[in-house]
C-alpha cells in the first residue's frame, strides 16, 4: 500500500536513508525542515506539511549532553509533532531511540527516555524502535575530545548497526501500523568504540592518536558493561568491517 510519509530530521544520517527507502517503496515522502516551511522545534508550518500524510517518522537529534537541554528538546517537538498529527488525522507516529538508554544515566539518554513516554502518553498511536549506535559513530567519536593530534573516545562496548538497515526498519514499522515498543535492532557484532575508531582512522588516514578513556560514574560502568548493546543478537547483517570497506579511503 503507497503511503504518504512524513519524516522529522530527515536531511540527517538516519533521515537521509529513510527518505530514500520511503520513496523507493513507492511511497510519497514529506521532509520536515525548516527550509521546507516546517519547524518542529518552534511548532511553526507543521499542520500544512502534515496534510494527508499516514505517518511520521521521527529521527530528529539535539547534540547535548544536558539533561534539561535534552528533555526540552525532546519533550517539545515530539508535543508538536503529535498534536499537529492528531489535527490532521495522521494516525501513526514512529520513533527512533536508543538500545539501552534506561541502563545508563546520561543527560541525553534521559531526555530519549521523556521522548518514549511522551509519544507513547501523546494523542496518536505510537511505534518505538530502539536501534544501537550506527556504523558512523565510530568516526564522530573522534571529534568528541580534541587534544591536539590525540582522539579520546570513551570506553564502552557497542553493536554498531548500519544506518541504512534501520532506516530499512522504520519505513517497514510505519507501514505495518502502531504496534508500540518494537524489538531492538543492532549489528551482529559487539566491539569496543576505540576499537572501531582506530579502524576509522587507519581506513581514512586521519592521523589520529586514538586513547580510551574509562568514564566517571554509574553511567561509565554501565557503557563498559555492555550496557548499550541488546546482550544477544542484533538482527542486523552488515558488519562494522564491511562497512567500513565501502567507505571511501
Amino acid at each position: 500500500m503507497v503511503m504518504k510519509i512524513a519524516v522529522a530530521g530527515g536531511t540527517g544520517v538516519v533521515g537521509r536513508h529513510v527518505v530514500r527507502e520511503a520513496e523507493q517503496r513507492g511511497h510519497e515522502v514529506v521532509v520536515l525542515s525548516r527550509s521546507a516551511g516546517a519547524d518542529v522545534l518552534g511548532g511553526e508550518g507543521l499542520r500544512e506539511r502534515l496534510e494527508g500524510c499516514e505517518a511520521v517518522v521521527d529521527v530528529l537529534n539535539v547534540a547535548t549532553q544536558k539533561r534539561a537541554e535534552a528533555e526540552a528538546f525532546f519533550r517539545t517537538t515530539t508535543t508538536h509533532l503529535t498534536e499537529a498529527e492528531r489535527e490532521v488525522g495522521c494516525a501513526h507516529h514512529v520513533v527512533l531511540s536508543i538500545v539501552g538508554i534506561d541502563r545508563v544515566p546520561t543527560g541525553y539518554y534521559r531526555g530519549k527516555l521523556l521522548q518514549e513516554t511522551t509519544a507513547t502518553a501523546g494523542p496518536v498511536p505510537s511505534t518505538i524502535l530502539r536501534a544501537a549506535q550506527f556504523h558512523e559513530f565510530a568516526e564522530q567519536a573522534l571529534g568528541f575530545v580534541r587534544l591536539g593530534p590525540v582522539s579520546v573516545v570513551p570506553a564502552m562496548r557497542t553493536q554498531p548497526i548500519a544506518a541504512r538497515e534501520v532506516a530499512a526498519a522504520l519505513v517497514e514499522l510505519a507501514e505495518q501500523g502502531p504496534s508500540g515498543r518494537a524489538p531492538d535492532l543492532a549489528g551482529p557484532e559487539v566491539h569496543r568504540l576505540a576499537d572501531l575508531a582506530r579502524q576509522v582512522n587507519d581506513h581514512k588516514h586521519l592521523g589520529r592518536r586514538v586513547v580510551e578513556a574509562r568514564l566517571p560514574g554509574a553511567a561509565g560502568r554501565a557503557m563498559r558493561s555492555g550496557a548499550l548493546t541488546t546482550g544477544g543478537p542484533g538482527r542486523g547483517r552488515q558488519t562494522f568491517a564491511a562497512w567500513l570497506a565501502a567507505e571511501p579511503a
